[in-house]
């Protein structure tokens, strides 16, 4: 199927957003994302999702304009659930300083909301999840383990006050971290969402044919998720995405235990989860000044890329 030259990015790479050229210095960024409720409250529901659905906007480096709310919602549940779902959504869309211009909806007994995202950015300036290169420092700018932490509150692990820092990053704009990796002129980003840390990471490492390290120390998590992953409370899906990066996630001097909890975390599906930054070294600095003005917090500092097999990971 032909396409035409305006097109950028497509289908066809692992890129966080559609580009399509507009004129030289102008081109449109698309992107839709939406899933089932990972709280309880409507309202944070909404927030949680329309910050992920933005989420690709930012990590392309591109600024969103205006966006469609596409909601799935049984009618028994009434208008006021709705009402708080979509207004959770507005507030988010406001705080990234874009419109919401409509939508659609359908009765169904699975609630499931999110966004259709419209953006621009400067054909020039697209930062792609290719282009890393070897010396670049890998930075993350929230914290692993939502998928992790919702699970273990589903069975009484956690509670309501200890999961507030998950639904608060959860619901945290990656527009900061966006700010931060342009001004550092970043080689590489992509944000981390359903194929944890590590399946991100690979796929930023093979479309740059590099490799990399994580330093596990240095990875942020939030408290009793090493526990809770080594006591195989996890998602459902983790496993499957384990049994895909054991492929390029080398195990090194790791005995089989210790491996499989850290893969555990390392490929725990996260929900609006931050920005993965590749930084050369020379302009590390602005990009942690800058997000630490902007966020109030350090982005972690989790690794290196280096030279090797494309896609490759060691973990040390």
């Amino acid at each position: 199927m032909p396409v035409s030259e305006d097109v950028l990015l497509g289908f066809e790479t692992s890129d966080d957003a559609a580009v399509f050229r507009l004129r030289d210095d102008l081109a449109a960024v698309l992107t839709v994302d939406f899933f089932t409720p990972v709280v309880d409250d409507p309202y944070e529901f909404g927030c949680i999702a329309a910050a992920n659905a933005l989420s690709d906007v930012f990590a392309m480096g591109a600024t969103p304009l205006v966006a469609l709310n596409i909601l799935a919602v049984s009618c028994s549940l009434g208008t006021e659930i709705v009402s708080e779902i979509i207004r959770g959504g507005s507030d988010k869309v406001r705080e990234a300083g874009a419109f919401i211009v409509g939508g659609h909806s359908i009765d169904d007994d699975e609630p499931k909301y999110g966004m259709a995202v419209f953006g621009t950015v400067d054909p020039e300036k697209i930062i792609r999840n290719k282009g890393a290169l070897p010396g670049d420092l890998i930075f993350y700018t929230k914290v692993i383990g939502t998928g992790i932490m919702s699970a273990a509150r589903k069975i009484d692990f956690e509670t309501d006050e200890s999961m507030r820092p998950v639904i608060d990053f959860m619901k945290e704009l990656n527009d900061k971290g966006a700010q931060a990796m342009i001004a550092a002129h970043a080689h590489a980003a992509t944000d981390v969402t359903g194929f944890g840390l590590v399946g991100h990471l690979h796929e930023m490492l093979e479309a740059s044919d590099v490799s990399a390290y994580i330093k596990w120390d240095d990875v942020p998590l939030f408290d009793g998720v090493f526990e809770h992953s080594s006591a195989f409370c996890r998602p459902g899906k983790t496993f499957d995405i384990i049994d895909w990066a054991s492929n390029f996630v080398e195990q090194g001097n790791l005995d089989d235990e210790e491996y499989n909890n850290r893969m555990g975390v390392l490929c725990d599906p996260q929900t609006s989860g931050g920005l993965l930054v590749c930084v050369s070294p020379e302009d590390a600095e602005v990009f942690i000044r800058k997000f630490e003005e902007l966020a109030g917090r350090k982005p972690a500092l989790i690794g290196k890329v280096i030279a090797g097999k494309p896609g490759s990971i060691s973990l040390v």
